[in-house]
Formats: C-alpha cells, structure tokens, sequence
C-alpha cells in the first residue's frame, strides 16, 4: 500500500508526477507556498486508507457537485466551469428570496458562482470520481470547505492534485464523461477549451475526454438561474 500523507497537498502547485520516494520533508512542503503553510493533522492520514487498494484492472468512478450562482457582486467571483471563465450578457435570474426585486421576480444581472474555491463543478465532480474510484474520502473531507487554504482556489490544484494520487496508485484515465447542467449562461463554444484543460491536467488524451451540456428545462433552482451542477462518470485504468 503505498505511503500517501495529506502533506502531499503541500506541493500542489508542482507538476513533478507522485510517487513515494519523491516526497519531501514537512518542513520542505511548509517553505513551497505561504497558501499550504499549515496542514491538520487530524487529517494526515486521509488519503491512506488502513486497507489494500487492490490493483484490479479497471476501476469506477462517479462525481457529482453543485453551486449556488447569484449575481456577481453578491459572489464575488465569476462563473467558472472547466477552468473556463464563462463571459456573457445578463441574464434572467430569479430572485426568490426578494434581495433585488420583488420576491420571486426576475432580476436581469451577470451571474456569479457563491463557493468556498472558485467553485468549478466540473473539476470538483472529476476529483470527486477520481477519489471515489480509488475507495478514497470525498472531495469535501481532503478539501474542506471550512479550511482557509482553499477560500477562492484555483480548482486546477485540486486536479493536479487528484492526478497525482491516481498515478501514485498505479492508473490514468480509462475515459471521462461530463454531463454539466446549468440553465444558463450558453456554454457550448467553451466545451473545447474545458476539455483542452481536462486532457492537460490528467496527462490523458482527447479521445479518452467527453463534456456534455445540458439545460434543466426551466425546473427548480438550475432552471431559475440559482444553481449549476455536474455529474462526471469516469475509468481508471492500470498503467
């Protein structure tokens, strides 16, 4: 069973591929970035499990996440999918708890998505699948939403990350589907540049990467404006 800690997440912002005999000291991991400059160590132990991850050929993975969105100045960031910052005109957001308009009306304004990161579903419904594969915690237990660490994060760290620890144990990317559902902003002429980013961050190949889009036909708080959420279903697959 190979020796993971969570002082790996120190070394997020490296590209070098994981392996055992390649981690640094705690007090390396602690002089990288002044962002990673503490670790829990109720949490050291997270991403090595007191069982066997068995090396069996192929492996599964599911994700799912969701965000709220509202206008931007209320966010204070903006819409990021797929490490993709999404521009777009205003649009029809309903306002159901009556901060701008009337309750229930519609407030025309550019959206936001309100996150302790960046809040991207897709990256965050990736690692999600990749951690989930592995028979490891969620992403909510090794990045916690409570963490200083994290607030406003780049989620690409989180993939680099998640692809470090797949390798770590052994696989690459067997294939990704993404079904990314939001109302709206339109998203269909960035699908190309998230996946670009997809294929760069998991070293895999663009026939391995699908991203599908989808609106929520007007329903509950996707269809309002409120929300966007992910699915990703993925394989992992031995080296």
């Amino acid at each position: 069973m190979l020796n993971f800690s969570i002082l790996t997440l120190l070394t997020l912002a490296s590209s070098e591929a994981f392996s055992p005999s390649s981690l640094k000291s705690p007090s390396a991991f602690l002089a990288d970035s002044q962002l990673f400059s503490t670790a829990e160590s109720s949490t050291d132990d997270i991403l090595k499990p007191n069982y066997d991850i068995e090396p069996i050929p192929l492996r599964i993975g599911h994700g799912f996440d969701i965000h709220r969105m509202a206008p931007i100045d209320e966010a204070g960031q903006p819409v990021v999918i797929g490490g993709v910052i999404i521009p777009h005109k205003d649009q029809k957001w309903t306002d159901a708890e009556g901060k701008y308009v009337e309750k229930g009306g519609i407030y025309e304004t550019q959206l936001g998505v309100i996150a302790h990161s960046d809040g991207d579903v897709i990256y965050h419904s990736v690692v999600d699948a990749i951690f989930g594969a592995l028979t490891l915690p969620d992403i909510g237990q090794v990045f916690q939403d409570t963490d200083p660490r994290w607030r406003g994060c780049d989620s690409s760290k989180f993939m680099e990350h998640a692809c470090e620890v797949m390798e770590g144990y052994g696989y690459e990317i067997g294939n990704i589907d993404v079904t990314l559902i939001l109302e709206r902003p339109k998203v269909a002429s960035f699908k190309p540049a998230m996946k670009e980013n997809i294929v760069r961050l998991l070293n895999t190949t663009p026939g391995k990467v699908n991203i599908k889009a989808r609106t929520h036909e007007r329903l509950d708080s996707v269809g309002e404006l409120r929300s966007l959420s992910c699915h990703v279903v993925l394989t992992l697959t031995r080296k």
